[in-house]
């Protein structure tokens, strides 16, 4: 796939994402994978309702100075499509309602139509502690993930890991487990 294509496309979800609230200012990351071995990915300083492509960067798998610059999350995006084939775009999000509705409850069963039919069950994955998160995030989150039938890891008092071939179905499938949370929430008043 065109790289600048690519660029676009990630461009344009990281607004999408933000209008939902799926990305904070600063908070979040996008990537898409480029080559075998090559991954595009947002910076550190990303302002994610007003991405650019400056805000873009290219890594390769072998560590380089490039990497000082990416996101605090491209390790764990590069352990995610080093171990899983079907992994062509990665993101990590904090939806609201789905991140509060993980941190006080171990499953997540939607009960609306469009939530029973694509998710019907989905566990929480508890992080424990958040002491060395980050030294133990990127093994973790791809473990999970490789065993996880819908492409996402909702990691309790952190967010939404999600990976899949097509960007557009990943969006999809986020928004449907955002709804859905948003519902049980309200249900639970």
């Amino acid at each position: 796939m065109n790289k600048s294509y690519l660029r676009t496309q990630l461009i344009d979800f990281s607004l999408s994402m933000f209008r939902k609230e799926f990305f904070g200012i600063y908070h979040g990351s996008i990537s898409a994978k480029s080559d075998s071995s090559r991954f595009i990915i947002n910076t550190k300083e990303t302002i994610f309702d007003h991405m650019s492509d400056a805000q873009l960067i290219e890594l390769y798998f072998q560590k380089d100075y490039r990497w000082n610059d990416a996101s605090i999350d491209a390790n764990i995006h590069h352990a995610i499509y080093e171990a899983i084939s079907d992994a062509k775009f990665v993101t990590f999000s904090m939806p609201p309602y789905t991140t509060a509705y993980a941190m006080r409850h171990n499953l997540i069963e939607p009960t609306d139509y469009f939530g029973s039919q694509e998710i019907p069950s989905v566990k929480v994955y508890d992080p424990r502690s958040f002491e060395q998160w980050y030294e133990r995030a990127s093994t973790e989150i791809t473990k999970e993930l490789k065993k996880s039938a819908y492409g996402f890891l909702v990691i309790r008092g952190y967010g939404i890991y999600a990976y899949n071939r097509d960007l557009h179905d990943m969006a999809k499938t986020l928004a449907i487990l955002e709804k859905s949370c948003r519902l049980l929430t309200l249900n639970e008043r």
